[in-house]
This record gives C-alpha cells, sequence and structure tokens, in this order.
C-alpha cells in the first residue's frame, strides 16, 4: 500500500496495491498488521458502517466528543467529495479543511484520526462509502458543524443546494459549536 501524508497531520491517503487484469481486480482492503506498519497507527476497529446515497445528498460534518472515533473511509460505489476538518482548538490547523475525491475506481482510503469533523457529499448518480470506525456510535455525543460555515470556506463543488438530514441541518457554526480541547 502506498500512504500519502496530507496537509493535516496524521490524515493520510491510503492507496492499496490492486491486482487487475481481463478478468477484473483483487484487492486487500483491509490488513491490521500491513495498516499499522504503513501508517503507524494501531488502530482497533470495532464498528463497519455502510451507507448509500444518491447525487447531492451530504452528510456532516460529524464527530463525537466522548467515544471519539478514528475512520478510516472509503468508497465502493460512486464517487464522493469527503471532507475533514481539524477541530482540535490547541491545534495549529485548528479550523482548516482537506477536501478528497474518494470513489470506486480510484480505490483511495482516508484515515481520520480523532479530533477531526468529517463529512462528504455524493458526486455520482449513487455512492456507497463504507467506513471503519475505532469506536462505537454514541447517538449523545455526536455533535455536527455546520457544512456551509464561512469561517471553513469549504468548496464542496456543488451544481444545486444539497440534500440534507434534519440533524445537517441544524448543525452549529465552528465558533458555536461543543469542539476538542
Amino acid at each position: 500500500m502506498n500512504v500519502i501524508e496530507t496537509d493535516l497531520p496524521g490524515v493520510m491517503v491510503i492507496e492499496p496495491k490492486v491486482f487487475g487484469d481481463e478478468r477484473g481486480f483483487f484487492y486487500e482492503s483491509f490488513n491490521a498488521k500491513a495498516f499499522a506498519e504503513a501508517t503507524g497507527v494501531n488502530a482497533q476497529f470495532v464498528q463497519d458502517n455502510h451507507s448509500r446515497s444518491q447525487r447531492g445528498v451530504l452528510r456532516g460534518l460529524h464527530y463525537q466528543l466522548e467515544n471519539t472515533q478514528g475512520k478510516l473511509v472509503r468508497v465502493t460505489v460512486g464517487e464522493v467529495l469527503d471532507v475533514v476538518v481539524d477541530i482540535r482548538r490547541s491545534s495549529p490547523h485548528f479550523g482548516k479543511s482537506l477536501t478528497l475525491r474518494l470513489s470506486a475506481d480510484n480505490r483511495r482510503q482516508l484515515w481520520i484520526p480523532e479530533g477531526f469533523a468529517h463529512g462528504f457529499v455524493v458526486l455520482s448518480e449513487v455512492a456507497e462509502f463504507l467506513y471503519k470506525t475505532t469506536d462505537y456510535y454514541t447517538p449523545s455525543a455526536e455533535r455536527c458543524i455546520r457544512w456551509d460555515d464561512p469561517t471553513l470556506d469549504i468548496d464542496w463543488q456543488l451544481e444545486s443546494a444539497p440534500q440534507l438530514s434534519a440533524k445537517d441541518q441544524n448543525g452549529k457554526s465552528l465558533n458555536e459549536a461543543d469542539l476538542f480541547p
């Protein structure tokens, strides 16, 4: 696997080694030993999640204050614009964001450590998004930052208004949100 550091320390792009021919392809989507050796991260994943969404659905920017989660994310059908925001007030990168296209075609994965908010918008007709988490989903600990917070200045590459859940419509601004120290 190839690991690419990003401008947000700790956030890494993972490119698996893909074996393909005229019949199709094969790749190891996760191997704990190889992941730890390549990234230096000894993550213990406890939950796998799978979502399917249509074009224009935007999910995020989500995080948990307790039972904080590291996430390893990827797309198996379609394409999304994935977004990560550093929400650690003590970080020199506080409020900085990273955007990256993840797709079934590029097979890239993104490692998002604890202390970051995460979201994505679907760019293809449909997308299936899979992610592993290092802690369990805890509804009472979940928080949401507004996807369109002007202080974040994120280019979501939208052609029209996104489709949002009620939770995402009611997200707080970065300045109002409960964040990490």
